[in-house]
């Protein structure tokens, strides 16, 4: 038996791929988190009210929805019910972290995939041409950053700073944003979202001939799928969640706190992250999971985009690559709609609500861009008796895993195995977009 391991980059965290073949037959296709951090067990007996300045920690990456959700869980576990003006600014905060993940992953992690190139920085580096077509590619680092910074500077805005943001507590938030502030803010962004839908038109172009390059969008086998967005217009706020079955003609819903009774969580032994799975069903989370439950995206550009993808693609749409022109659509939503909440006043009102803390269970739900992600406290005295957190990128294990096989049995024969594998391993990861710093928590 033969045992092949490729180690992955461009993603956040640090994980490998792990495939067994014997006699050109492919055994096994494992994704493997090799870290542990152990953040629920850092957590006991912390201060409640702590939590959500400590659970930003977890991820420089996922930061704002971690610090979100611990505000929610506590806020359940309180019964508190925050003000207007706060839950404008949450979904502000949301969009932000929306926006900066969306270019990071489009832009810095995926383009270069497409483009037959390590970094988009490197076109930036090549030998300067007066070829019109070339020059522009040259620009694509700089236009890319241009958008993402444009996310960053929102969550700043939105949550006082951008990693490990602050602005949200118990309660609601520290306080609204001053109409000067907001109007820059909405002038970037407007200056951004013509950026954002050019670059998304060209990575659409260049996913095309990449797809018919190769011959295949990956693994297109039906799976259900996950979100705590459904219907019409999108809320990364989060209420429930929402699973689509494979066919697409099926919707469970339920709260947070249900979550046990509709998914399954299994560890596995080659792994610091399992997986989960819906009543023996493969999942899948993240961007993809949204555009197949959602009808429509409630703001312009965005919704061109949905319709073109419906139509070029159907509803659901199952092949994996797609999952980065879903991401396309919600980085137009994003900018979008944080323009419409920031045209409006979001100084007045109050920003939160006073709140006295009590001891019990709490469960804090926001749609992150890798998916759900829930916060599960249990309150003693005042502190942290025991913390869960149920992480996104847990939910795609599964999907992940079949998607490596579906890759490893195209590029591997009795005679041989196609170099073209180890790029197809880390286009099948990045095109979920992991987190596993989270996932290991």
């Amino acid at each position: 038996m033969t045992r092949l391991l490729f180690p992955l980059s461009r993603i956040e965290g640090h994980a490998q791929v792990a495939i067994e073949v014997q006699e050109g037959e492919v055994l096994s296709a494992q994704f493997q988190a090799t870290e542990l951090r152990g953040f629920e067990y850092l957590v006991q007996d912390a201060p409640a009210d702590q939590m959500p300045v400590v659970t930003p920690r977890i991820c420089g990456v996922c930061s704002t929805a971690h610090h979100v959700a611990a505000v929610k869980a506590l806020e359940d576990a309180y019964e508190i019910t925050p003000p207007p003006l706060a839950l404008k600014i949450r979904e502000l905060l949301m969009l932000g972290q929306l926006l900066q993940n969306q270019a990071t992953s489009l832009f810095i992690f995926t383009m270069p995939d497409r483009l037959g190139v390590s970094s988009i920085f490197q076109l930036a580096s090549d030998a300067v041409t007066t070829d019109k077509s070339e020059r522009q590619l040259t620009e694509v680092a700089t236009r890319a950053l241009q958008v993402r910074q444009a996310g960053t500077h929102l969550i700043s805005t939105a949550g006082g700073q951008f990693i490990h943001p602050v602005k949200a507590v118990v309660g609601g938030v520290t306080g609204g944003i001053p109409a000067q502030q907001a109007a820059e803010m909405r002038a970037e962004l407007e200056a951004a979202l013509p950026i954002a839908c050019e670059l998304f038109d060209y990575y659409w172009e260049i996913s095309i001939a990449m797809g018919e390059r190769l011959g295949t969008w990956g693994d297109d086998a039906p799976a259900c799928y996950l979100s705590a967005i459904a219907g019409r217009q999108p809320n990364f706020y989060g209420n429930q969640m929402y699973v689509l079955s494979s066919s697409g003609d099926a919707c469970s819903m339920f709260p947070a706190r249900d979550f046990r009774k509709y998914l399954t969580y299994e560890a596995t032994e080659y792994s610091y992250a399992g997986h989960t799975s819906f009543q023996g069903e493969v999942i899948r989370a993240n961007s993809l999971a949204r555009i197949n439950v959602l009808h429509d995206m409630g703001t312009p550009a965005a919704n061109r985009y949905l319709k073109r993808f419906t139509e070029a693609f159907g509803q659901p749409a199952h092949a994996i690559l797609l999952f980065d022109l879903a991401r396309g659509i919600e980085l137009v939503y994003a900018i979008e709609r944080a323009i419409e909440i920031l045209s409006e006043p979001l100084d007045e009102g109050d920003p939160a609500v006073p709140h006295t803390p009590q001891d019990g269970e709490g469960f804090g739900l926001v749609e992150a861009p890798r998916g759900p992600l829930i916060h599960h406290y249990t309150i003693e005295d005042g502190k942290i008796a025991h913390a869960e957190f149920i992480i996104p990128t847990v939910h795609n294990m599964l999907a992940i895993e079949r998607a490596l096989r579906v890759a490893a049995e195209r590029y591997i024969d009795a005679e041989r195995v196609n170099m073209e594998l180890e790029r197809a391993v880390g286009r099948v990861v990045r095109a979920f977009d992991p987190c596993i710093a989270c996932a290991t928590h």
